[in-house]
């Protein structure tokens, strides 16, 4: 329950959340030019990656993380049910994709370094499956920014965009955040299977 701006009621705690339901709302599975401007900025070389994709929008990109972004990797159904922590109960999430049968969340740099040492001292973390944290010297492989040739969006798809980069500022959530989601979805799947998380089409709040 949110009690007043920007404030949410979590397990019995207020928690400030710096995303607006309006700003939630404004996400889309689609990247944006401004969008793409954010995600090349992580690279050294922006006008290259831009010139890339201006030639080949529908080829994957590999980005360094530790500077616009890092990256945390998760198998696909702990990835669908910490999205759905994130969209229902949370601030919503920053640009997140599916990538090789898992879900990758772009978060916020020194994400990477901070959430192993957090979720260490949870009483739930064994119930949380191993994440790949991707941050600064690392690099991670990106969907196209406009899908397959053909338009496909199916489950199926070995790359896609859920929650595609929208501007150029994109709210990333930091390790604190990703903490609590990550306790909330392993809480969930250990209550029963009627917590089950839906097929990952879109995330809520998504157009």
């Amino acid at each position: 329950m949110t009690t007043t701006d920007g404030v949410r009621t979590v397990d019995g705690v207020d928690t400030v959340f710096a995303v607006s339901d309006a700003l939630r709302r404004q996400h889309t599975a689609y990247v944006t030019s401004e969008g793409a401007a954010w995600l090349a900025s992580a690279s050294a070389f922006p006008r290259s990656v831009a010139a890339l994709w201006s030639a080949r929008p529908s080829t994957p990109s590999v980005l360094p993380c530790g500077i616009a972004f890092d990256a945390v990797s998760v198998p696909a159904l702990f990835g669908r049910r910490l999205l759905e922590q994130l969209w229902a109960s949370g601030p919503g999430s920053g640009p997140a994709a599916v990538h090789r049968g898992r879900v990758l969340l772009l978060v916020a740099p020194g994400t990477a370094q901070r959430l192993p040492s957090l979720l260490a001292w949870e009483e739930w973390a064994d119930r949380v499956p191993p994440l790949m944290c991707h941050g600064a010297g690392d690099a991670v492989t990106l969907p196209a920014l406009y899908g397959p040739p053909d338009g496909r969006r199916g489950t199926d798809a070995a790359s896609r965009w859920v929650v595609a980069p929208d501007t150029r500022s994109p709210w990333l959530p930091g390790a604190d955040v990703l903490l609590w989601a990550c306790v909330r979805a392993a809480r969930n799947a250990a209550a029963g299977p009627e917590n089950t998380a839906p097929v990952l089409v879109s995330a809520p709040g998504t157009a």
